[in-house]
């Protein structure tokens, strides 16, 4: 791995895509399978996993990555929210407390962010969008629900080179 000089960022080189392509298919392959499979030195893939995951490192925290209908939330759905930028840090701070809030990213355009909630029914979605109305700094909120996943999330086919 190496340092971008632009970006100040982690670049991952050739053998850092080999083991990330291979954690693609195998998420829990331990250290030993991925040195076996990619014919590396174990140290070498301890190594390069630690620099990997490190804090400042190129991949994200590991989630468990829950189909929401195995907890009772079948529903889906993304609020966009125009926001008051001076009760910022309040606001996360209060979206953060909405369990059902699973992501929110900051994003430009008409809206400033765009919030994943996920909902029982019609009616737990209400609930939810009206406590995300609560937060601070929340002005205006639009609700679109998930129809279908047509792609689901995938890194993969960024470090395969496919």
């Amino acid at each position: 791995m190496t340092s971008d000089a632009g970006q100040g960022r982690p670049v991952i080189d050739q053998t850092d895509h080999r083991i990330l392509e291979a954690l693609d298919e195998h998420p829990r392959a331990s250290v030993a399978y991925l040195a076996e499979s990619l014919h590396l030195a174990r140290g070498t893939v301890r190594t390069r996993l630690t620099r990997l995951t490190a804090p400042d490192g190129p991949l994200a925290p590991v989630t468990a990555r829950l189909v929401p209908a195995s907890v009772g939330r079948p529903l889906r759905a993304i609020v966009t929210a125009e926001a008051d930028q001076a009760t910022f840090d309040g606001m996360i701070d209060d979206l953060t407390r909405i369990p059902e809030v699973v992501e929110c990213l900051g994003i430009s355009g008409r809206s400033d962010m765009s919030i994943e909630v996920v909902a029982v029914d019609a009616d737990d979605l209400y609930r939810i969008t009206q406590a995300i109305m609560r937060c601070r700094g929340i002005r205006r909120t639009e609700t679109g629900i998930v129809m279908r996943e047509l792609i689901p999330r995938r890194m993969g086919q960024l470090t395969s080179g496919k």
